[in-house]
């Protein structure tokens, strides 16, 4: 096997600009959807149900572009064709669905459009999404890969920052932050709309900079056979699949409950443990949704330096259980710190832990699938172990509610419990 030569900095560093702008989408939808629906009118003990949606989704969407780009060479490239398509629609929906209120329909039929917007919003971006990671499971050598993992994943933190950020900034210089009972307001509507606006020029950049390898130049680097190649299904592939994939997905597992908890029910704890109220027709509680988004970004920043640290421990096992046990105590402190800046403490323990599942997941698992050929259709396969949990957690969400007392804030511990699990999962992984 020729090996892949190593690439210049700013040559990984386009690889995955466009996931600058993708991540800016994400950012919105998972800081914004439960304020959205909430506003609208959803009742707290339903709203884990709108979040089944996205990973949903994700589960079906994810497979199919990795296994169809693993057969698609055009003149555009072998997995950019499917990042461009998908931010287009992205763009498109993050123009419709912060307006579902503003329509002049019933109650019942904004939910319905909430509900087909967010389902659209989540396919583009998952359509989005995964190309990028992808193109460094194609391009990168082994000695780069986790670099290359490392700048995608600062990219990532950089844009979830300027996504948490904006509604409380388009506040802070003038746009209103309330609006009619059942409207979103204005501060979020114009923060998906500059989002759109960022992420197709992002994608762009990607678009123009990145030149794909062609079948021939790919066959020279991933020696795969043809036969391998175009024989093996689904659930070939997973019966297959090396032990490590199994062993990070049911890590993966806990980790993104524990995250899909948050998502749900984060504006409603802060806005309880700091405001005193969970109304969503309150003043109160759009002031909660706005700094939520505040923490959110400190939950990033603090990603972006842990990450920065992680490379320093030997031990790439204990880097990361000790990073879910640190985001565990973080979730479990958010019902005790009643001052707003205190919240800030909860959020930078929480980034530690969305630092390493940014990256390291991704490296166990791309390291154990060389030489099984199928990279793109094994990537999407294994984004199931994201999708796949938050479906579960979403469908018991209103269950372990209700056992919990009704009270949201309660469900961050319930997320910090399921932390430590992952954190236990973590030594059953062979790290070789």
């Amino acid at each position: 096997m020729i090996q892949k030569p190593d690439l210049s900095f700013w040559k990984l560093w386009n690889l995955s600009f466009g996931f600058f702008g993708v991540q800016i989408a994400y950012a919105l939808q998972s800081a914004n959807i439960s304020r959205i629906f909430r506003t609208l009118g959803a009742d707290p003990h339903d709203l884990s149900f709108f979040w089944i949606l996205p990973p949903l989704m994700g589960i079906l969407v994810q497979p199919v572009v990795g296994t169809l780009s693993d057969k698609t060479w055009c003149r555009f490239g072998r997995r950019i064709p499917y990042l461009f398509v998908g931010a287009a629609v992205a763009v498109a929906v993050m123009c419709l669905l912060p307006n579902a209120g503003s329509l002049g329909l019933a109650l019942s039929a904004v939910m319905i459009f909430g509900l087909l917007m967010l389902m659209l919003l989540d396919t583009s971006i998952n359509m989005a999404m995964q190309p990028f990671k992808m193109l460094v499971g194609d391009m990168v050598n082994e000695k780069q890969k986790a670099k290359a993992y490392s700048i995608q994943s600062f990219l990532c933190n950089a844009g979830s920052v300027v996504g948490f950020l904006f509604p409380f900034v388009f506040t802070w210089v003038g746009l209103q932050n309330t609006a009619p009972e059942g409207v979103v307001p204005p501060s979020v509507v114009w923060s998906f709309y500059i989002g759109a606006l960022i992420l197709i020029v992002c994608v762009l950049y990607t678009t123009f900079k990145v030149k794909e390898w062609n079948p021939q130049e790919y066959r020279m680097y991933n020696p795969v056979s043809e036969e391998k190649e175009t024989k093996a299904n689904w659930f070939v592939l997973l019966k297959n699949a090396p032990s490590t994939f199994w062993k990070v997905g049911l890590v993966q597992f806990f980790c993104w409950s524990a995250f899909l908890y948050m998502w749900t029910y984060v504006v409603d704890a802060v806005s309880l443990t700091v405001w005193g109220t969970a109304d969503a027709k309150t003043e109160a509680y759009q002031a909660a949704g706005n700094w939520t988004g505040v923490l959110y970004a400190i939950q990033a920043l603090g990603s972006v330096v842990w990450a920065a640290i992680l490379p320093q421990f030997k031990n790439t096992k204990l880097a990361y259980s000790a990073s879910l046990v640190l985001g565990g105590i973080g979730f479990a402190l958010i019902p005790f710190c009643p001052g707003q800046y205190l919240q800030i403490l909860p959020f930078l323990l929480i980034g530690c832990a969305w630092a390493a599942m940014l990256a390291m997941p991704f490296t166990f698992v791309t390291n154990a699938l060389q030489g099984y050929g199928h990279m793109g259709a094994y990537l999407g396969l294994f984004n199931g172990t994201i999708c796949l949990p938050q479906i579960v957690a979403a469908l018991l969400g209103g269950v372990i509610l209700h056992l919990v007392g009704g009270v949201q804030s309660n469900m961050m511990i319930v997320a910090g419990v399921l932390l430590v699990c992952g954190a236990c999962a973590v030594t059953l992984i062979k790290d070789k």
